[in-house]
């Protein structure tokens, strides 16, 4: 088995001010990103007072992202249905709704989106993965997808079987792959997650099996899932309907799963609205969580938008309620 251990640096440089200039000229002071997104330093110029030019554009780190402003929320419709929700326009950078999308929530498996962001960005889809006793026992009522101790996948059948069954064994075989340890990945899901802006979220495990320490909140699943999507093999998983997984057991026995995706839009089990189609998503349920969903969808003028619905009453109403959402908003 390739295993890939991360380092972690816990601590992270902080601004100790920060100054809004309103205008900027050639000159340009540096400063290092105060979040870990590129290798490069991010600039900012000094004023136009300062140097007497005309201001130039500079990228900022809300750039090409969706920042609310005065979106809509029909509280009646959503309380009724959810707890938190928000529609997302990547095109405009718009939020068209938002409901109690900074609040504190449990995010079930949706957390996969960030372990499957993860994997992506530092692992490779053809190594061969040895899943461990730890991966391999997971609690009976939860969500797997059936893989054993010593069975061997590669990293892209996992993702598959993390993103489209839910596995929480999938979940645990790539955490260790990647760092060694359920514990050091979900180290690296937070400095990641922070990095990423998603600074009202803390992760504890790889899964989204409830803690009180494991919980995010709509705008943080929206930049986290925004990430995951520059990736084509993301995009390329959580469209996919149905997989055949061909791998060897602990015996070096041939195995072949059919795993299909928990979508019920992908699997027609629910309708999208007229002129909106759906790309893929990521399902979360748990007792804590309710019902939650992490959608990413096409509108017909070729906009895509991200829509979150958290803490549904019913898988039911959870369909309805984000049907309803990428109808009107």
């Amino acid at each position: 088995m390739n295993r890939r251990k991360i380092c972690i640096s816990i601590a992270a440089p902080v601004l100790s001010a920060l100054l809004i200039f309103s205008g900027c000229g050639t000159k340009e002071v540096s400063f290092r990103q105060p979040y870990d997104i590129a290798e490069t330093a991010v600039t900012y110029p000094e004023t136009a007072s300062q140097s007497g030019h005309t201001p130039e554009p500079t990228a900022y780190f809300a750039s090409g992202l969706c920042v609310e402003t005065q979106a809509q929320s029909d509280t009646d419709t959503a309380a009724a249905a959810a707890e938190a929700a928000g529609v997302f326009h990547e095109d405009s950078h718009t939020v068209t709704y938002a409901r109690n999308i900074y609040e504190k929530l449990y995010p079930a498996s949706t957390t996969k989106i960030l372990t499957a962001y993860i994997a992506l960005k530092y692992g490779t889809l053809s190594d061969k993965i040895t899943v461990s006793a730890n991966a391999g026992n997971q609690p009976s009522d939860s969500s797997v997808c059936n893989i054993h101790e010593g069975d061997t996948l590669t990293l892209e059948q996992l993702l598959h079987g993390l993103l489209m069954v839910s596995g929480n064994d999938a979940a645990v075989a790539i955490a260790e792959y990647i760092s060694g340890s359920t514990e050091a990945f979900a180290a690296l899901m937070n400095q990641e997650a922070a990095a990423l802006g998603a600074t009202n979220s803390h992760f504890v495990n790889p899964h989204g099996l409830t803690d009180e320490e494991h919980y995010t909140c709509v705008y943080d699943l929206y930049l986290i899932f925004h990430a995951a999507l520059q990736n084509e093999e993301f995009k390329k998983i959580i469209h996919t309907k149905q997989y055949t997984a061909d791998y060897q057991d602990k015996n070096g026995a041939r195995t072949v799963q059919e795993w299909a995706t928990t979508n019920k839009f992908l699997l027609g089990e629910a309708d999208a609205p007229k002129g909106v189609t759906v790309i893929g998503g990521k399902t979360g349920t748990t007792e804590a969580a309710g019902y939650c969903l992490v959608l990413y969808s096409c509108e017909d003028s070729g906009e895509p938008v991200i829509s979150i619905v958290l803490r549904a009453d019913s898988r039911d109403s959870l369909y309805r309620f984000m049907a309803d959402l990428l109808d009107r908003y």
